[in-house]
């Protein structure tokens, strides 16, 4: 088993504690995906995350679908 982890708290952007239980590879695709994002996407992922709370899924957000369809 792998030790590696990624490090969400270089991105200086909050990410729920459930991410952690996501495979290698896609917490590898998350924080990818959130290191590019602009200013207005963060402000809308940062209220959708207040808003809906643990009922939000970042990788079932359509943001980050879009976003891997387009980095495949």
């Amino acid at each position: 088993m792998s030790n590696e982890i990624v490090d969400f708290s270089l991105l200086d952007i909050k990410v729920p504690a459930f991410v952690s239980t996501y495979s290698i590879e896609t917490q590898k695709d998350i924080y990818e995906y959130l290191k590019q994002m602009d200013e207005n996407n963060k402000k809308a992922y940062l209220i959708a995350l207040d808003h809906l709370g643990s009922s939000f899924n970042i990788f079932r957000s359509n943001g980050f679908k879009n976003w891997k369809n387009k980095n495949l």
